[in-house]
């Protein structure tokens, strides 16, 4: 069976996987722009990966000037079959401890149409199926992978992803856990996810819980300080779990559901479409529209 193309996208570090030989750096532009940063492609167990830091190398970007399209139409054309976001986010549940793992399967968008979310526009009209946002088949493996390895790993859950720089107020953090019901919270991954699924991805999330937010008022508000001390610890976790989690991805776990969220996705008539967008969507959906 031929070997898929596993892109990582996170924060820096996950480069330096255990085992990751060949590694080299590339520079590359995409209709959409240039991504985050560079792109660092290397070998583990004999799988081809690509790491893009999200934020770029020094945290440069916020989560709202990330261009995620560049980040990953540039994965897509690389080859790219499965994504593994690795993010900090905060918990809203007392039994996510600070140091735990979440295997999301929802998200809650509360964004504010700053960022753009679509590869679709400009000429073409599509629609993709998001009710289970995160590829099932791909989650589980990663799921399974913690559990084997004793780390403290969590079953599904809710992501409520904000538009940030700014952490939530004390009466929203509130609502997230009560109203929505949601697990965790962050600032990234539902744009990510959204994305991936027009570009017919299989996308999971590995949310590393570095904080309570602020609705456990028996602890000093989060910091900055305080969730890069504890994201630093949960990083060897997530490489623990990549590593043994990538020789048990193949090319078509979670294929299924990739390729038939992105399969009657286009309703515009292929007469109209421009030709740049078929070049485009030539790279994302493996053809050229309309022919």
């Amino acid at each position: 069976m031929s070997k898929p193309v596993i892109g990582v996208i996170g924060g820096s570090g996950l480069y330096e996987l255990e085992g990751l030989t060949d590694t080299r750096e590339e520079n590359v532009t995409t209709p959409y722009g240039d991504p985050s940063d560079a792109l660092m492609i290397g070998r583990l167990e004999g799988v081809e990966m690509i790491f893009i830091p999200r934020h770029g190398r020094g945290h440069r970007h916020t989560p709202s000037e990330i261009n995620y399209r560049a980040n990953i139409y540039a994965l897509k054309e690389k080859g790219v079959t499965h994504i593994v976001s690795v993010s900090a986010c905060g918990s809203l549940k007392e039994e996510i401890e600070p140091g735990h793992i979440v295997l999301i399967d929802q998200f809650f968008d509360r964004t504010k149409g700053i960022r753009k979310d679509t590869f679709f526009g400009d000429g073409v009209v599509g629609h993709v199926p998001f009710a289970d946002p995160i590829n099932e088949a791909l989650r589980k493996i990663l799921l399974n992978c913690g559990k084997e390895l004793g780390i403290a790993v969590h079953d599904g859950g809710c992501y409520v992803c904000i538009e940030g720089p700014q952490f939530s107020s004390r009466s929203e953090s509130h609502f997230y856990r009560n109203a929505v019901g949601a697990e965790v919270i962050g600032m990234t991954n539902i744009t990510e996810a959204k994305l991936a699924r027009e570009a017919g991805l299989c996308y999971a999330t590995l949310a590393l819980a570095t904080d309570y937010d602020c609705w456990r008022t028996e602890d000093a508000d989060v910091s900055v300080e305080e969730i890069m001390a504890t994201m630093a610890k949960n990083i060897a976790n997530a490489k623990r779990i990549l590593t043994a989690a990538v020789p048990k991805i193949q090319a078509d776990t979670g294929k299924e559901q990739a390729e038939s969220a992105i399969a009657f996705a286009v309703v515009t008539a292929g007469s109209v479409i421009p030709e740049e967008a078929k070049e485009r969507f030539a790279v994302l959906h493996g053809r050229r529209l309309g022919e």
